[in-house]
């Protein structure tokens, strides 16, 4: 089985929002929804691979909040490791849809709508759980 390595993602918040992406249709795990972010190269820390990866991807900087607790996720082909960070935009610009086929800003309310690959969901309820704690 290939492991891919660690890949990190962000879960941008604006306001009650979260930012979500949506996989090019003829990818690994297409149409299905995730937060942006990718491969972490060699060499690189978490975090700075995550900044190049929104960059990237959405043309963003951003500002680390913090980091959630990463995750180990095995599919039928591969396997990989799940950094994830929650994050702010750092400038007014809006994120641009480089390398999804859409993006939309959703509550955490709406997220049982859409459709996340597995190893994204361990970090769907960290997240909701730490925003029902007062």
């Amino acid at each position: 089985m290939l492991h891919i390595g660690r890949v990190v993602c962000g879960l941008i918040e604006r306001g009650e929002r979260l930012l979500i992406a949506r996989r090019p249709a003829g990818k690994n795990l297409g149409l299905k929804w995730e937060f942006p972010g990718g491969k972490v190269e060699p060499g690189e820390s978490d975090e700075d691979a995550l900044h190049r990866e929104l960059e990237e991807e959405l043309g963003v900087r951003v500002n680390i909040i913090e980091r959630l607790t990463p995750c180990f996720h095995r599919y039928p082909d591969f396997s990989l490791e799940l950094i994830s960070f929650r994050c702010v935009l750092a400038d007014t610009g809006e994120p641009l849809s480089r390398e999804h086929e859409e993006l939309k800003w959703i509550t955490p309310d709406e997220m049982s709508q859409y459709e996340f690959p597995e190893a994204d969901l361990p970090v769907l309820e960290e997240y909701r759980t730490q925003q029902r704690s007062p």
